[in-house]
C-alpha cells in the first residue's frame, strides 16, 4: 500500500476508533488496515495509536500528525479538481473554535449558513474561553478576543468589542453612580475571571490606569456576572457584546463608560498554509458577510 493510501486508513482508524470500521469503510481487510498502520508508524519512527483490545486512541503525536494529514488530503482534493476546472466546493470536515458566548451569539449562526449551503460540509464547533492551540487541538480556523502578540498563524480582523462596566439601575439608585475610577472601591465589585489580569481592572488615559480590584463576587462563567448584575448585586465588568441587549432593554446602565479602554480587535485564526482550503475560505467568506451586515459593538 502506497503512502497516500496509508494515510486515509490511519485518518478513517482514527475517526471510527477501530481498525475492523475503518477497513469496512475503506472496502479493505482488517489485516490490510493493521499493516498499513503499523508500515505507517514504522516509517515514521513513532506510534500514531494507542491499542487495546477494547479501544483504539490517538498518541499526542498521532493527534498532531493526524491534523496534517487531513489538510494535505484536502490540498491534493483542491488541486485535482482545480486541474479538472472544478469549483473547489467545501466538503469533509472544518473545525472551529470560538468563545462561548461570542460562539453562540455570532459564529453558530455563521455555521447555520455554512451548513444550509454547502451539504457536504461538516463542522466541528467547540466554543470555549480559554485559549486552543490550533495545531495540537485539530483546529482549523479560531476565532479569538484580545490583543495578539506576533504569531505563525495567519490573522484577519473582522471587527472589535469594548470592555465595558454595567450595573443595575436598581443598585445604582441605591448606591449612586460612581463619578470616578477611585469611587469604584466603594462599591460592590463583580469579576469574571477572564476580565481581571492579576486582580487589575485597567481604564483610558493615563490619569485614570489601573485599580486593583477586590470582588465581592469571583465567578468563571459570564452569564454568571451578568446574571448577578442584573440582580442588583454590583458594578460587573464584561464586554460590550455579552450586555448590548439588556442595556438596551434598560436592565442595565453603563459606569464610567467614557473612561473605558480602547476595543479589543476579533479575529480570525488560521494556519498560513491553510488558504487554500475551499472550506477555510467558505468560512472566512460567511464571516465576513456577516460581521459586514451585523458589526460587532
Amino acid at each position: 500500500m502506497d503512502r497516500l493510501e496509508a494515510l486515509k486508513v490511519f485518518i478513517a482508524v482514527a475517526d471510527k476508533a477501530s481498525f475492523a470500521e475503518a477497513a469496512r469503510s475503506l472496502r479493505i481487510s482488517p489485516t490490510a488496515a493493521t499493516r498499513a498502520i503499523a508500515a505507517l508508524e514504522e516509517t515514521l519512527g513513532v506510534a500514531l495509536l494507542r491499542r487495546t483490545t477494547r479501544s483504539v486512541g490517538l498518541t499526542a503525536e498521532g493527534g498532531a500528525y493526524l491534523d496534517r494529514c487531513r489538510h494535505a488530503l484536502d490540498e491534493l482534493d483542491d488541486a485535482a479538481r482545480s486541474l479538472r476546472g472544478e469549483s473547489a466546493e467545501p466538503r469533509g470536515l472544518l473545525a472551529v473554535t470560538a468563545p462561548v458566548m461570542f460562539g453562540r451569539m455570532h459564529i453558530r449562526p455563521i455555521v447555520s449558513r455554512l451548513l444550509r449551503d454547502h451539504p457536504k460540509l461538516e463542522v466541528r464547533l467547540t466554543l470555549t474561553d480559554r485559549v486552543v492551540r490550533l495545531v495540537e487541538e485539530g483546529i482549523d480556523v479560531a476565532v479569538r478576543i484580545a490583543e495578539l502578540s506576533d504569531s505563525p498563524l495567519h490573522v484577519l480582523k473582522v471587527g472589535e468589542v469594548r470592555r465595558v462596566l454595567v450595573a443595575s439601575p436598581l443598585y445604582l439608585a441605591a448606591r449612586g453612580m460612581p463619578a470616578t475610577v477611585a469611587a469604584l472601591h466603594d462599591h460592590d465589585l463583580i469579576t469574571f475571571d477572564n476580565f481581571s489580569r492579576n486582580g487589575e481592572w485597567r481604564f483610558a488615559g493615563r490619569e485614570h490606569g489601573v485599580i486593583r480590584v477586590k470582588p465581592r463576587l469571583l465567578t468563571n462563567s459570564i452569564d454568571a456576572a451578568i446574571d448577578a448584575a442584573i440582580d442588583g448585586l454590583g458594578i460587573a465588568r464584561t464586554l460590550s457584546y455579552q450586555v448590548a441587549r439588556h442595556v438596551a432593554d434598560g436592565r442595565l446602565s453603563l459606569v464610567l463608560d467614557d473612561l473605558a479602554p480602547p476595543p479589543l480587535p476579533v479575529s480570525i485564526l488560521y494556519p498560513a498554509n491553510r488558504q487554500r482550503s475551499a472550506n477555510l475560505r467558505a468560512f472566512v467568506a460567511a464571516a465576513k458577510l456577516s460581521f459586514g451586515e451585523q458589526p460587532i459593538i
